[in-house]
């Protein structure tokens, strides 16, 4: 199971900028864009981004841990994810008022920790 590092950004991702504004970048998945940043933490250890989906799951919110992320790219303002589609669709559903508890964080790594490829 994954450890506490899936709220961590990779080194070579995020470095030691650690005040990087990505709200607004366009996310996508191996499979194609999921949506747009609407917050993020880089809090170390308790890294995530809240990607605002759109149309795509009808305007719904998704949290995804920092190490799932695996490039940003600057100049094109755009966010890169190691998981498909399908996969952060699956994820346990966003609450408003409990995605930054212990308890919702606990779900997301047993759901993103158990996924082929888990990182």
């Amino acid at each position: 199971m994954i450890s506490d590092n899936l709220w961590t950004y990779r080194p070579d991702v995020y470095g030691t900028d650690q005040t990087m504004d990505v709200v607004g970048f366009d996310v996508e998945a191996v499979d194609g864009k999921i949506g747009t940043v609407d917050e993020a933490s880089n809090v170390v250890g308790e890294s995530y981004i809240v990607v605002d989906t759109g149309p795509w799951i009808f305007g719904k919110k998704v949290v995804l841990p920092a190490l799932v992320v695996t490039q940003i790219n600057r100049p094109d303002r755009k966010i890169y994810v190691a998981r498909t589609k399908q996969e952060i669709k699956n994820a346990p559903e966003f609450d408003q008022k409990s995605y930054k508890d212990a308890g919702y964080r606990a779900r997301l790594a047993g759901y993103y920790g158990n996924l082929p490829g888990a990182m």
